[in-house]
């Protein structure tokens, strides 16, 4: 069977060891900086037919890939102005060897007017930036921001840290941003993302073998991350082969969460699910269930004989469970058992006071599954000053699991550094009763034999690829039903 490669993702001081190694190998430095300024020229010729445009420089190799940009549409006839900051005498390396291939005026940065521009590209520092934008190129940032033209940046915006997605001070909003070899994390982390604009990858001539020395533990969640592992049905299965999933229901006000939670876990496939309810909750369970099955289980003692007597394989509890002693001792029966665990909500925020207590309890298959404010509430400042990739990865070294840190740029994180960045979201995702459902999909994967952090990847996706595809007036309950729909184009794909 051929293995899928996933689509890596490198940080500013991985893509500069790339750019290194295949210096090393025997390729230029301005074979790259030459063929990064075309792909970035080519863009602009694909998008537009010539106009003016001003191109902005800075002092490094950004601003080199700038002058190849300039030289190029000056050479197709665009109309070019190029304002540098600092001088063309103080340039080094590659940047200033490009600097003497063009032949046109250069304009100092300040008296650059973006407003008269109609294409501004950025070539100021890209992923090169260490410290905050300030003074008058920060003010020329604004006047570029306040600018009517189109901004296509080179790499990364600028004053965006291509590692963390932070803002560094101000930082430059551009409508297409063109990269080289890999995304870096800061493409696809708020508020980065939203600085990117449609953002183009572009080869340069970097050999995927440097990958092999490099190897970078941060991906793109997507299929290729986890396809090889997805468990689709054998022809001989049957429901059980197949696995068996319950989810632990809340009372009898707060149940419709747990029902969400369930329906995912069916619909994700796996081969029965039952819910564990609590004794008032059984009449209004029973009444919404068809497909799901239902037993009256409420304590440890219970749910961990349920567990062994019908070999369940993966649970989850949270989603409406109540915070308390209660859902505590139901966590704990729940942990305590061979079962693989998806914990979500309240079953998350009835540790906050003693967090410790959950994370040595808590194994390698299983799975958490916080928003930004039950990450606080476990894991106290851990996310002040981080990135969120970094945040998460912490968190899941700390809690010994994988960790599912939810938003619009979800972050998924194994205990042994791998981690991914989800992609395809929806802001239809806002929603009551989604993550519900996500929890859900988790669990119904890990019930069919996939390991937390596989499970977790995939279950993001396809719940995104989900609430993508119902699109406006989506509510949690259209989510698994369009996830059969998302599977059929999944195992197409996988078998072309």
């Amino acid at each position: 069977m051929m293995k899928h490669r996933p689509t890596e993702l490198l940080t500013t001081e991985e893509m500069a060891r790339a750019d290194a190694l295949t210096i090393e190998s025997g390729t230029a430095g301005a074979t790259l900086m030459e063929a990064a300024g075309a792909a970035v020229a080519a863009c602009l010729r694909q998008a537009w037919l010539p106009r003016p445009v001003l191109i902005l420089c800075g002092p490094g190799n950004n601003g080199g890939d700038g002058f190849v940009v300039a030289r190029l549409l000056k050479d197709a006839g665009w109309p070019v102005t190029l304002a540098l900051l600092g001088e063309k005498e103080k340039l080094s390396g590659d940047a200033a060897l490009m600097a003497e291939h063009w032949h046109g005026g250069i304009e100092p940065l300040s008296r650059a007017e973006p407003h008269k521009a109609a294409v501004i590209v950025d070539a100021l520092f890209g992923a090169g930036l260490s410290r905050p934008i300030e003074g008058e190129v920060a003010d020329l940032v604004e006047r570029v921001n306040k600018a009517e033209a189109p901004v296509i940046a080179i790499d990364v915006p600028s004053g965006i840290d291509g590692t963390t997605g932070q803002a560094l001070g101000t930082a430059i909003r551009a409508d297409k941003t063109v990269t080289f070899f890999r995304l870096k994390p800061g493409h696809m982390l708020y508020p980065g993302k939203g600085h990117c604009g449609d953002v183009i990858l572009a080869d340069i001539g970097i050999h995927a073998d440097v990958l092999n020395k490099i190897e970078p533990k941060a991906f793109i969640n997507g299929p290729d991350l986890w396809r090889d592992d997805f468990p689709w049905p054998e022809t001989n299965s049957h429901k059980y082969s197949r696995g068996h999933a319950v989810v632990m229901s809340g009372g009898r006000y707060t149940s419709g969460a747990a029902r969400l939670a369930a329906m995912g876990a069916a619909r994700a496939g796996a081969g029965a699910v039952t819910m564990l309810s609590t004794q008032d909750a059984m009449d209004i369970n029973a009444g919404h269930l068809e497909e799901v099955m239902l037993t009256e289980a409420a304590d440890g003692e219970t749910i961990s004989q349920f567990i062994v007597e019908r070999k369940v394989r993966a649970g989850l509890i949270g989603p409406g469970a109540g915070r308390g002693v209660q859902t505590k001792d139901r966590v704990a029966a729940l942990l305590f058992s061979d079962a693989g665990a998806v914990l979500d909500a309240d079953a998350l925020t009835s540790f906050e006071d003693n967090p410790e207590t959950l994370f040595q309890a808590l194994r390698e298959k299983d799975v958490i599954t916080p928003h930004a404010g039950e990450f606080a509430r476990l894991f106290g400042d851990l996310a002040e000053g981080q990135s969120k990739l970094a945040a998460a990865r912490m968190a899941a070294e700390i809690a010994g699991c994988s960790v599912i840190l939810k938003g619009s740029d979800t972050v998924i994180a194994a205990p042994d550094g791998r981690a991914a960045i989800n992609a395809n979201a929806t802001p239809f995702l806002a929603t009551a009763g989604s993550g519900d459902v996500l929890a859900g999909i988790v669990t119904g994967l890990m019930a069919q034999g996939m390991a937390g952090f596989e499970a977790a990847c995939a279950g993001v996706w396809l719940h995104a690829q989900a609430a993508a595809s119902f699109g406006p007036g989506l509510i949690a309950s259209d989510i698994h039903r369009q996830l059969p729909g998302v599977l059929v184009s999944l195992e197409k794909s996988a078998n072309p």
